[in-house]
């Protein structure tokens, strides 16, 4: 199964490179069915961290083999967000998934054995807390990993633990139900699947380091090719502002207003293109801060 999570997230970083090279839309990896795809990515992987607690430690904490496999995870999430920070900016990863996997699988350490019920009970809490806890208390970026700020951080991969650390506990708390009912009997009892699928899951953090470098070559080897087409600013800020405005329950014809008087404001200003490349901060430019009160006035 981990080894087609592999696969899966290789697949959704592939469209991510399309994008960053021009091939795809700016805003496509992020929005829509590849959104709900990537999301479904992030929760498998994190549900498996879960299961692998509780089949590697059901006889006893294993303190060695965690702390080694600990280092190594934290090591390169720590070596991930130099490398993004350097490489993009505004959109570095500061608390992606491997950062998720290293602190959620200490913190899963404290389920493992307790029941069942106060697993999922704790899962069920993570997942509803950031619909009633967002404070501007937690926009400090020293408390961007828990997910409770008001104004969600800029970042090309965040998974904070509100609410993610839910999957893990489901994780948990199916794998200790599996247990109880010998369910990991039967499964053993199923055949492996490919050699290559099962290699990958074995080695994943080789594969999750190596992956993206060797797509982001060989998209970057088809652009000297087939040059991929100019970028259409324009449609594509259009596009993912309506996304926006009409997730937030807005009227249709006021987010058409609202997108269409932004975009002029921000064409006017010259500041469409750095605000889609990531060199400004929507939440963070008092310029896109006036505009969009100027905006939603004017759209009412």
């Amino acid at each position: 199964m981990r080894g087609l999570a592999l696969l899966a997230m290789a697949s959704y970083h592939f469209s991510w490179d399309l994008e960053f090279f021009g091939y795809l839309p700016p805003g496509t990896a992020e929005t829509g069915v590849l959104k709900i795809y990537a999301r479904c990515i992030a929760s498998t992987f994190l549900f498996l961290v879960g299961i692998g607690l509780v089949l590697a430690h059901r006889n006893g904490i294993r303190w060695t083999s965690f702390g080694k496999r600990f280092a190594q995870i934290a090591a390169s999430a720590f070596a991930i967000s130099v490398a993004t920070y350097l490489a993009m900016g505004a959109g570095w990863i500061f608390f992606g998934i491997l950062h998720a996997i290293a602190l959620m699988s200490l913190l899963g350490l404290a389920f493992i054995r307790l029941p069942v019920v106060v697993t999922l009970g704790a899962a069920i809490a993570t997942l509803i807390l950031p619909f009633y806890a967002r404070s501007a208390v937690f926009d400090a970026p020293y408390f961007w990993w828990l997910g409770l700020s008001e104004t969600i951080p800029r970042s090309n991969d965040y998974v904070p633990v509100f609410p993610w650390f839910a999957a893990v506990l489901f994780g948990i708390a199916s794998a200790r139900l599996a247990l109880r009912f010998g369910l990991w009997q039967k499964l053993a009892a199923w055949p492996s699947g490919p050699k290559l699928l099962s290699l990958a899951g074995r080695h994943s953090l080789v594969f999750y380091l190596v992956h993206q470098p060797v797509l982001i070559a060989l998209v970057y080897l088809a652009t000297l090719v087939v040059a991929p087409p100019p970028p259409d600013r324009a449609a594509a800020y259009d596009r993912s502002c309506q996304q926006s405005c009409t997730a937030g329950n807005n009227d249709a014809g006021f987010c058409q207003r609202f997108c269409g008087c932004t975009l002029e404001k921000l064409q006017t200003r010259n500041i469409l293109e750095p605000l889609q490349s990531g060199a400004i901060i929507a939440a963070q430019d008092e310029r896109v801060l006036k505009l969009a009160r100027e905006c939603t006035i004017a759209s009412q």
